[in-house]
This record gives C-alpha cells, structure tokens and sequence, in this order.
C-alpha cells in the first residue's frame, strides 16, 4: 500500500449530502475481487445513461476535475452498504483523500485499509474547501502535519493516532500484522514454554503441496 505523507492535487467538488456506496460504485460492478478496473464503476449512474452512452456534466467528466485526486463531499459521504468496493473505485480513479464534514464509519475504515486518507472537518470547514474546489484549484494535504493548506491559509484536521501512523507507513490490517511479526513469535515460544501439550506452530508438519 503506498503511503500518504503529503499530497497536492485538484480537489472535485460533490456538494451533495448522504451519497451512499451503491452511488459510488452500482451493483453491477461488485462481482470482481479485483481493484483495478473499478475506476469505470465509479459514480456510473451519474455519469453514464441507462443505454451507456455518457452523461454531459459529471464533476469528474469535466476539466480540471478529471484530473482530480481529493475529492470534497457533502455531509455523511460513503453512507449505505458496506461494500469495500467503493473505495477500490475511488482510488482505481486516482483519488488519495475524501474530505467531508461527516464520512460513515465502515466506509472510513475500508478508505484506510486501502491507503486512501478520509478526513472529516467542521461545517464552516468544509464549506470553505467546497468553494476551493469548486473553482478548480489544488489542495494540499499534509499527513505528518495534520494540516490541509492552500495559498498561504493552513487548515488543521484531527484524526487517530494509529489510522494516521499506519496510513504514513502504508500498512494495511495484514502489514500491520506483519509488523509486529517479532512479538508474535515471543508470543508463541512464551505459550510453548507454558503449555506445551499444545501444538506449537513451528512443530507442525507442513502442508502438502
């Protein structure tokens, strides 16, 4: 997972409030395991009619936003199912942060499992980056500081200490599993030491091919 220490990018405006995971990403593009591709997915019913053909108008269809890689979002974005899906579409399209004044729990927590940062800020907060973004212009987002800052104006956000470490070393649920690998072996020497009725993982025989 790549990680996110500091980003600069133009940010989409999505001044809509409640857009849930099925809006995100439809149904249709849920029967693969596979992240990449999704990007086509993405906000599919709002881009595209039901024939296929392009819909005129779409934030993300249109310049400089095409090109965008934050995107700010109207109160309680990524509601709805708990589809992983959608943050797959997100960052398949390019999107590294989703900003919004309220981000629903499971979806926050599947954007951090995949390296994409959701940051939640006030109201009055929001409104003022929405505006930002709805001229077109970058953001940028800094991990290590905690800060999103544009021109000379400097934005502090808050967010838990462990999501932000793991998000700064690009760790998801099994790297940061795999990080504590040394522990764990103590772990499992201590147990063998204690019970050692118990199978131990290193006595087991392996599997065969």
């Amino acid at each position: 997972m790549t990680p996110f220490i500091r980003h600069c990018g133009i940010a989409a405006p999505l001044p809509v409030s409640n857009i849930d995971t099925d809006q995100i990403v439809p149904k249709q593009f849920l029967k693969t395991v596979e992240r990449r591709g999704l990007k086509a997915g993405l906000f599919y019913d709002q881009r595209y009619a039901a024939d296929g053909s392009p819909l005129p108008g779409f934030v993300l269809d249109r310049a400089p936003w095409s090109e965008a890689t934050i995107l700010v979002a109207g109160d309680n974005f990524g509601c709805g199912s708990s589809r992983e899906h959608a943050a797959w579409a997100l960052t398949d399209f390019g999107i590294r942060c989703v900003i919004s004044s309220r981000i629903a729990d499971i979806f926050f927590n599947n954007s951090v499992n995949n390296g994409l940062l959701p940051i939640t800020v006030p109201p009055e907060l929001l409104a003022r980056l929405m505006a930002i973004a709805e001229a077109g212009e970058a953001l940028c987002v800094d991990l290590e500081a905690c800060v999103i800052t544009h021109g000379g104006d400097i934005f502090p956000f808050t967010i838990d200490d462990r999501i932000r470490t793991r998000l700064l070393m690009g760790l998801d649920p099994i790297g940061e599993a795999l990080a504590q690998d040394g522990a764990i072996d103590a772990v499992e020497r201590r147990l063998a030491t204690m019970m050692p009725w118990l199978p131990h993982p290193a006595e087991e025989e392996p599997h065969a091919a």
